[in-house]
């Protein structure tokens, strides 16, 4: 059943995307009369929406197939009082995340709310933390969550199930927002609220048409809903790629600047498109940024699922560092291991980069490697510019490709700071050591990888 000027039923959404449901049973608590406010009229108002929907609260949950993965599967039933959440809102959700965790099943949030019920009053703002916490225990289960915004998703329903989910889609158009159309400033810019602008300001990570929204989330599920069981063991690092270009080393410093800057040499996507079979992407930092030259998300490689961040060459903006940031901790709580593939020639230094944070972003990047619990494992594929490529790189599992290379610091921007002339360059290059063969022997890398995929020097004492 569709309501009347609103989007398709909870239902009808839930049939889009899954083959087969199984309801969860009613777990709502019993309400004095007109509610927690005696609003005048409020129970005749649920009786009508329920006349009207078929539906008895606002949400419908149970535990659906989706792609071949099974999954607990969250519709929201915009026809009944705008999707709005109330207590026993609350309370379905609630035995929903409970269900999933006990079941070991992600969460998907099909999501069309107006927000809070505002005939419940505080009692309906508060489901909110209510709704946070459950999330918050389902995220510490190392369970993923998955949120589709339909049209439209304002409120806290999109405040929590749909911006605090691990994967965030919508569907074309949808209005998107915590500020609902009516509550609004009247001046404000009605493209703001919309899924397109939130996916260009890094809020949303993917535009899904709704015709390809069930193959978008079986692929999603398929990566992120099937994992070894979390038995204690350790997670095993990722393998490095093969190499795709040379296999000859650069005989000098300023050879291997050369090579790693090449018009034709193989960049990260190529890399990314030989090494995995399947990939979904993530897109956007959460705070209003998003750097198209990283791309974050997760790959199957040799039957089990790996998360990737990837610089594209360019220089690295505080965007950037805070989605390669985002995936590795998120691919922490799920435990998959962690691939990065380093190619920039350094983090971004013009005045919006620093306006935007760089210092702390790439501080934020740092401390995701640092601290992340699972395996990381790094290629430098082109040019590996000072702590902007640093950043990404991991301590102790970090390879080179032959026609990469790693420094302190670009050669050029070297030499102007010891006041040498460009005819000092090539010099310079020599004497910082930045060839793959000296950033073996200087202990900052493991070794080489060749085009057949095994390293070509697997040791630190590699010859320079």
């Amino acid at each position: 059943m569709t309501p009347r000027g609103g989007p398709p039923s909870a239902r009808a959404a839930i049939a889009a995307v899954a083959d087969g449901f199984t309801e969860l049973p009613g777990a709502e608590a019993a309400q004095p009369a007109d509610g927690p406010l005696g609003w005048s009229g409020y129970d005749a108002g649920r009786e009508r929406a329920a006349e009207r929907t078929g539906e008895s609260e606002s949400v419908v949950c149970g535990v659906a197939t989706l792609g071949g993965t099974r999954a607990l599967l969250v519709a929201f039933e915009f026809g009944f009082l705008g999707g709005s959440l109330g207590s026993r809102t609350g309370d379905r959700l609630e035995a929903a995340h409970a269900r999933a965790r006990e079941l070991s099943l992600p969460v998907v949030s099909l999501i069309a709310t107006g927000g809070s019920r505002m005939q419940e009053g505080m009692r309906a703002l508060t489901q909110l933390q209510r709704v946070a916490r459950q999330a918050a225990l389902t995220r510490g289960a190392g369970l993923p969550q998955i949120a589709v915004l339909r049209d439209p998703a304002t409120g806290g329903g999109w405040a929590t199930l749909g911006a605090g989910a691990d994967v965030t889609l919508a569907l074309p158009g949808a209005q998107i927002g915590f500020a609902g159309s009516r509550v609004r400033p009247a001046d404000a810019d009605p493209r703001a609220y919309t899924a397109e602008e939130q996916l260009a300001t890094g809020h949303v990570d993917a535009v899904v048409p709704e015709g390809e929204l069930r193959g978008t989330l079986g692929r999603w599920l398929e990566l992120l809903g099937t994992r070894p069981a979390r038995d204690g063991r350790a997670v095993p690092p990722a393998d490095p790629p093969a190499a795709l270009g040379t296999d000859a080393l650069p005989a000098s410093g300023w050879a291997a600047v050369r090579q790693a800057r090449a018009a034709g040499r193989p960049r990260a996507d190529a890399y990314l498109t030989a090494h995995f079979t399947a990939r979904a992407e993530l897109s956007g930092d959460r705070c209003g940024g998003v750097d198209t030259g990283v791309r974050c998300g997760f790959g199957r490689y040799a039957g089990r699922t790996v998360a990737y961040a990837a610089q594209l060459g360019t220089a690295t903006r505080p965007a950037g560092f805070r989605t390669a940031a985002r995936l590795i901790r998120l691919a922490g709580r799920l435990g998959l291991p962690v691939l990065t593939l380093v190619d920039t020639p350094g983090a971004a230094n013009d005045a919006a980069a620093e306006r935007a944070g760089a210092g702390a972003a790439i501080a934020e990047c740092f401390a995701a490697v640092a601290e992340s619990p699972v395996p990381v494992t790094t290629l430098v594929v082109g040019e590996g510019g000072s702590g902007g490529a640093l950043a990404l790189a991991s301590p102790g599992r970090t390879w080179m490709t032959p026609d990469s290379y790693f420094s302190v610091i670009a050669p050029e921007l070297a030499a102007a700071i010891l006041k040498r002339g460009p005819q000092d360059v090539r010099a310079t290059a020599d004497q910082l050591r930045i060839r793959p063969q000296d950033v073996v022997a200087l202990g900052a890398a493991e070794g080489i990888v060749s085009s057949a995929s095994r390293p070509a020097e697997s040791s630190r004492s590699a010859g320079s």
